[in-house]
């Protein structure tokens, strides 16, 4: 559970898929210790009457959420919450002086207006709001060096931005010809039961959703925008495939240089995450499948050029419930500690 000296942390909104890959990860941490789970329809259960497997190593109950009581216990909040209840938590918290990383969409907008139209729900934390930085390491170091909010970012952004970041930083494509084409496991739904998600329903099948309306679309346009110095519109569209865990987003766009070949985009793509240790560029003709990043906080990333139609291909793969979701967050935390990108984090795949 960690040494005297640990750095006490809270998870709120514990019992989700989020909130059990935070414990696995909190535990195996050499620098942080579990003290507090909060949680709602969970209150009052034992984490190990959730989670029968993890019972001998979390001595813990699900808490009714109490900000004293969570400032009390934890300097470092993680928010795994449904959208629109982190923004009413999150300026208390950091009132009594707890760093936050929330893993909902709440403070992941730097123009509230946009989440309020896209999620429907009406926001008064605009000063707080202002505060929050984007969680996503590979284009937000400084920023979250420096932070006490960090908003975590989609798992569909994580895998699509990573690899459009080059492309639209270089200004190697025409940025409104970017089209996102991601496959999803069944996990980013979450564990509230759906009828889309029942094995029976899922298994041996394929289905686009979301399309033209998706919620992660504007958060791709936002980041995206903000590399490429404009705004940006991205053609994204998700697919959920039978299979429990992983993301593979596909980028295409239009080349501005009809001249360049996959060794320019390779040597391009390596220079940009020369700093990003989670970041795996693939060598030429290799392309990434889920499987390889399954457990990890690793992205994979591929890239190709196909010069019939002047198009870029880039291929990303990440685990939807790590490097899209608690991993990241963890990540985040070791940056604004100053510690280690990869301390307490998986490096290998679970494999086959």
């Amino acid at each position: 559970m960690g040494d005297l000296g640990a750095v006490s942390v809270g998870i709120v909104g514990a019992s989700g898929y989020g909130g059990v890959q935070l414990v696995r990860l909190i535990l195996e941490h050499p620098h942080l210790k579990l003290t507090y789970l909060g949680g709602d329809s969970s209150a009052g259960k034992s984490f190990g009457e959730l989670y029968p497997h993890l019972a001998h190593a979390v001595d813990l109950k699900v808490e009714k959420i109490d900000v004293d009581l969570i400032a009390e216990r934890a300097e470092v909040v993680f928010m795994g919450l449904p959208n629109g209840i982190a923004c009413g938590l999150a300026p208390q918290l950091l009132a009594k002086g707890c760093k936050v990383l929330d893993l909902s969409a709440d403070y992941r907008f730097w123009n509230l207006e946009t989440y309020e139209y896209h999620y429907g729900i009406k926001r008064s934390d605009n000063t707080v709001a202002e505060m929050a930085v984007y969680g996503l390491p590979e284009l937000y170091r400084r920023e979250i060096q420096e932070a006490q909010l960090v908003g975590c970012p989609g798992c569909y952004p994580t895998a699509s931005l990573l690899a459009l970041a080059p492309l639209l930083k270089q200004g190697l494509i025409v940025p409104d010809t970017a089209i996102v084409d991601a496959k999803s496991g069944t996990s980013g739904a979450g564990r509230t039961p759906k009828v889309g998600s029942l094995l029976a329903e899922a298994d041996n099948s394929i289905a686009p959703y979301g399309v033209a309306r998706h919620r992660h679309t504007p958060e791709i346009e936002q980041i995206g925008g903000d590399l490429a110095g404009r705004e940006v519109r991205i053609q994204f569209t998700p697919h959920l495939v039978p299979m429990v865990r992983g993301i593979l987003a596909t980028v295409y766009g239009t080349m501005r240089d009809p001249g360049l070949v996959r060794e320019d985009l390779f040597t391009i793509y390596n220079a940009f995450y020369r700093n990003a240790p989670w970041v795996r560029l693939l060598p030429s003709g290799t392309y990434p499948q889920t499987k390889w990043a399954y457990g990890t906080n690793a992205c994979y990333i591929s890239v190709e050029v196909d010069q019939r139609t002047d198009r870029v291909i880039v291929m990303s793969v990440i685990d939807n419930l790590m490097k899209g979701q608690a991993s990241q967050a963890i990540q985040c935390l070791n940056i604004m500690m100053g510690w280690d990108d990869m301390l307490g984090l998986p490096q290998l795949s679970i494999y086959p």
